[in-house]
């Protein structure tokens, strides 16, 4: 059975009017404002097999840096596709076997290494920011005035929604 997964593309730089308008011919696309991320629907049995899909379909018409599932798989993943330059995938399969590994898993250990050491240094940067809030302000000022924009951005967002 068919089902169809909603994947991402990301590229490097943003898509010429004439290469959307060709890959538009295979695969109905959405581009945001600056046209470096597209949005697709496309059918295949499972998120992988759509990105694989895609990126044989696509590869030669945009210039793709990374396709990624939309939605978590139930294992709670976003699928990457990324296609390395020939010099990182022998670099790459060269320390996996040297370590012992399949080259997607090492890449994807890499991956969520930087993910965590990403989101520790957004978490530091905003501890620091709130202690020199806390330097200025009580602690009930701080968590009033964010409890206030919070509350505006929410009320705003569902005023504007369709």
């Amino acid at each position: 059975m068919t089902r169809h997964h909603a994947v991402e593309i990301t590229l490097p730089r943003p898509a010429t009017p004439g290469e959307l308008r060709h890959a538009r011919c295979g695969v109905p696309l959405a581009a945001n404002a600056d046209r470096t991320r597209l949005m697709t629907v496309h059918g295949a049995r499972s998120p992988g097999g759509a990105l694989h899909a895609l990126r044989r379909r696509l590869d030669t018409l945009l210039p793709i840096d990374v396709l990624s599932t939309h939605y978590p798989n139930r294992h709670g993943q976003i699928l990457l596709n990324v296609a390395l330059g020939h010099t990182a995938d022998r670099a790459l399969r060269r320390h996996a076997a040297v370590v012992g590994q399949r080259p997607q898993d090492l890449l994807r250990q890499r991956a969520t290494a930087a993910l965590t050491r990403e989101e520790q240094e957004r978490a530091r940067r905003l501890e620091g920011r709130l202690e020199s809030l806390l330097a200025h302000h009580t602690p009930d000022e701080v968590l009033a005035c964010a409890a206030g924009l919070l509350h505006g951005r929410q009320h705003h967002s569902t005023r504007t929604a369709p």
